[in-house]
């Protein structure tokens, strides 16, 4: 069973992740800048094994689909327990089930859970879960996009990546947040460093230039060049 320490020993931004593997985590969120974080104590993380809520001697988590069909489904029961389980230690996270069908994973929606408490993440497998349990325990259905994994493992990584690198402390240079890609509604503009010259190809003058002024104008320009070529819905949106 999960533990969770004392509440003044907790780290300022929790996570916790219902999976049938929890082996895969910290995974990818241990290492660079945001597990330094999670090293240093700004966030906290704690994958919670839903094989010990299983029922009966195999500790079965799944069965076949009421009405027939392919696949197997998560049962209501053995997902309640362990949701009920983390609640006792985690009353006010927001309990998100990762699914294609769900709400998309925005850089807005990030920014509002990194605000709170925490998340608490639900990773299915098979065919999905029953329904009845997403209802029951009010679970708020986030994907990642327009297509569909193996489980939810990796898109919770993905939606912790993403909250966690927006609490204070985690980026270096925490101004830079404001003028990345979805900040201002637009995708962000084209980067260079040295060389000054590579392969024929020169950075732009106007870049070199010193003048912060249109180095902005110019930044702002490239953003809604790009925008309107890659995604026009955004423009549409602002």
């Amino acid at each position: 069973m999960a533990h969770f320490p004392e509440k003044g020993d907790r780290a300022a931004w929790r996570v916790s992740v219902l999976t049938l593997f929890p082996e895969m985590f910290p995974g990818p969120l241990g290492v660079s800048l945001v597990g330094q974080a999670l090293e240093a104590g700004l966030w906290s993380l704690a994958a919670i094994p839903l094989r010990e809520f299983g029922v009966g001697r195999h500790r079965a988590v799944d069965d076949t689909p009421a009405g027939g069909g392919a696949g197997m489904v998560m049962r209501a029961d053995v997902l309640a327990a362990a949701v009920d389980h983390v609640r006792q230690g985690e009353p006010d996270a927001p309990l998100i089930y990762l699914s294609p069908r769900g709400e998309p994973l925005t850089q807005a929606l990030a920014a509002e859970l990194a605000a709170g408490p925490g998340v608490m993440l639900l990773a299915g497998r098979f065919e999905g879960v029953d329904e009845r349990v997403i209802a029951g325990r009010q679970m708020r259905e986030v994907s990642i996009g327009d297509y569909v994994l193996s489980g939810g493992e990796l898109a919770a990584m993905v939606l912790i990546d993403a909250c966690v690198r927006l609490l204070p402390g985690v980026l270096g240079a925490s101004d830079s947040l404001g003028e990345e890609s979805f900040e201002d509604g637009l995708l962000e503009y084209p980067q260079y460093t040295k060389p000054r010259e590579w392969e024929g190809r020169a950075i732009p003058e106007v870049l070199l230039s010193g003048d912060h002024k249109k180095v902005a104008e110019w930044r702002r320009s490239e953003a809604e060049r790009i925008t309107a070529e890659r995604r026009p819905d955004l423009l549409k949106r602002r």
